[in-house]
């Protein structure tokens, strides 16, 4: 039986709800590549969350404890992301509860982070710490190094940050694990580093990228958990919403149809 280009185009139309019903309950291939990425610029991401968005900044030079975070909290990315943190309280009841700084040249903070940075930090032993002097000794101050999680509202094809561990002159290794909605292991991956006060930027970049958006969770670690664990802002690679997806979808097959229409074939196939 033939049919006219006008009588294909208005099926076409019809059917293309059941269509793309169709596609979106139909199991697309997965694929389970997942890879560290250890540069930022290497990730590719297209959003971020900043700590300083949250508007809690310990200031050294005026101590305000009411800017302490709870070990469990949520931010917004700038890309309008959920993201819940999960900070494993320190096993040591001196270190105070996890805080956000900015580091800067004394009398702020210094780190080996970029020199602006707001870091996410795990919390320190107020007890044992002890200005360091130019020259000095690291005191080795006691801190919570404790697994960081950040979990993902909708999964994400990749994300990380940079990695540094509150101890100067002694290599740590830093590990990151990627797990998919399912709580099942994507992949394990770690990078040895060495922490100091020179406000360089030489914090490496831990983070993990997958072929899919199946990343909901990242764990972040190191080998010496009784050092405070710092990271700086999380870059992310973050999926399109569905609804996005679909509507993108609808629109290809639509333009396709109407291009049928417009060719200028004959009536009778």
């Amino acid at each position: 039986m033939a049919f006219t280009i006008d009588q294909l185009f208005k099926l076409s139309v019809k059917y293309l709800p059941g269509i793309i019903a169709i596609i979106t309950v139909l199991p697309l291939p997965v694929k389970a590549a997942t890879f560290l990425v250890n540069e930022r610029a290497l990730l590719g991401g297209n959003d971020e969350v900043n700590w300083g968005s949250l508007g809690k900044v310990f200031n050294p030079s005026a101590p305000d404890f009411s800017v302490f975070l709870p070990n469990s909290f949520s931010a917004t990315s700038q890309g309008g992301l959920g993201l819940d943190i999960n900070i494993t309280p320190a096993k040591n009841p001196q270190i105070t509860p996890p805080f956000i700084f900015q580091t800067l040249p004394p009398p702020g903070i210094r780190t080996n982070f970029a020199q602006g940075n707001f870091i996410l930090f795990g919390g320190i032993d107020p007890t044992g710490f002890q200005p360091r002097l130019p020259g000095a000794a690291d005191p080795r101050t006691q801190g919570n190094g404790e697994p960081l999680s950040i979990s993902f509202a909708q999964p994400v094809y990749g994300a990380g940050t940079q990695i540094a561990v509150d101890i100067s002159n002694l290599e740590v290794e830093t590990f990151i694990n990627a797990f998919d909605s399912s709580n099942n292991l994507l992949g394990s991956f770690s990078v040895l580093g060495t922490s100091s006060l020179a406000l360089d930027n030489s914090a490496v970049f831990l983070g993990v990228r997958s072929d899919t958006a199946n990343i909901s969770r990242l764990v972040f670690s190191s080998s010496a958990p009784q050092y405070g664990l710092a990271i700086n802002q999380v870059s992310i690679v973050a999926a399109p919403e569905p609804s996005l997806t679909l509507a993108i979808l609808a629109f290809g097959i639509s333009g396709a149809v109407l291009k049928l229409r417009q060719r200028p074939w004959s009536n009778n196939c």
